[in-house]
């Protein structure tokens, strides 16, 4: 039996004011997303695809103009005593620790912060010394008095974990979290999410560019492109045989992908100007190389939607080509 979701985009949408005489900016266009306890999932794609706005709103932050969000079963609430208790349980890892922590707090203020907003009335010096434990900062007391710029960059996004942590959430959304770290502490802070989960049943979205990190740590990978979800599935379904020309191009580029990198042309369509058609035909490879023309989707590429992705167990991509079965040959 599948286990419920523990959070849930049903029909999603985000749409801002246009700028400068252009129309609405669809940032998020008909997304459809689970994450179940304990899951990690990883929503991949290029600066400018909608990820960050997606994970914004799964937090709260940003209203959807349309469609839901659903926490253990249960529609958002957006009035203030709602979601200040749904930020308990869902809590923000941003990319810059730098910048997420206040200079001027030592790292036990850093970390209390959340309890005293949420007017925690049990033993705070406990807690914190408990979530920076968690977190992999032993002996916690060891940090209590020290300010950000005494410590390192790998140290201070620990901190900034712990004090996630430290309201005791069931779910974390990490936007970029190891972005701006070096390629050794990348390793442990991703083996300290890894391990959160194990220890502690935690589910996470991985707001990342980067597939191989999501290779790493992911349960299940959602390829973002232009506001909607364009490939998903387990991760080694996604990153071992992807079905999407714009999940292939994101993946021949690594560093150890096999063959010639696939370097996609041109910038990301603006998101008030969606094309008609696959909103990426503009810069697929197959169209560009004749495969979708042989395969006999070309027109269907250029003038028909091919939908928006629902959750499931199969994996998915909205492509006209992957339908048919072909395989790319570029």
């Amino acid at each position: 039996m599948t286990t419920p979701p523990l959070l849930s985009a049903q029909g999603l949408h985000v749409t801002f004011p246009g700028r400068q005489g252009a129309g609405p900016a669809r940032a998020v266009d008909g997304v459809e997303l689970d994450i179940r306890p304990g899951e990690i999932v990883a929503l991949v794609g290029e600066s400018g695809c909608g990820k960050s706005t997606l994970a914004r709103a799964l937090l709260g932050l940003v209203k959807p103009t349309a469609g839901r969000i659903t926490h253990d079963g249960r529609p958002l609430d957006y009035s203030g005593r709602a979601l200040r208790a749904y930020r308990r349980r869902v809590q923000l890892v941003l990319q810059d620790p730098s910048g997420s922590l206040n200079p001027r707090h030592t790292v036990y203020d850093a970390v209390a912060e959340g309890l005293r907003i949420h007017g925690h009335a049990g033993d705070e010096r406990a807690a914190v010394a408990d979530a920076l434990s968690r977190a992999g900062l032993r002996p916690p007391e060891r940090f209590f008095l020290r300010y950000p710029h005494e410590l390192s960059g790998g140290q201070r996004q620990r901190v900034v974990i712990a004090g996630a942590l430290v309201l005791e959430p069931k779910l974390l959304v990490a936007d970029e979290p190891v972005a701006s770290l070096d390629a050794s502490v990348r390793g442990e802070i991703l083996a300290l999410l890894l391990r959160l989960r194990t220890e502690l049943g935690l589910a996470a979205l991985v707001v990342t560019h980067d597939l191989g990190l999501a290779w790493n740590i992911a349960d299940r990978v959602a390829v973002m492109y232009l506001g909607r979800i364009v490939e998903t599935g387990t991760v080694e379904e996604v990153l071992t045989s992807p079905r999407h020309p714009y999940t292939q191009a994101l993946l021949s580029v690594l560093p150890e992908a096999p063959g010639t990198p696939q370097i996609l042309t041109g910038e990301p369509p603006d998101p008030s100007r969606i094309p008609s058609g696959c909103r990426f035909h503009a810069r697929c490879p197959a169209l560009a190389s004749g495969e979708a023309e042989r395969a006999g989707v070309a027109k269907a590429c250029r003038t028909t939607d091919p939908g928006i992705l629902t959750p499931g167990t199969e994996a998915q991509s909205a492509c006209h080509l992957s339908r048919t079965g072909a395989q790319p040959a570029y």
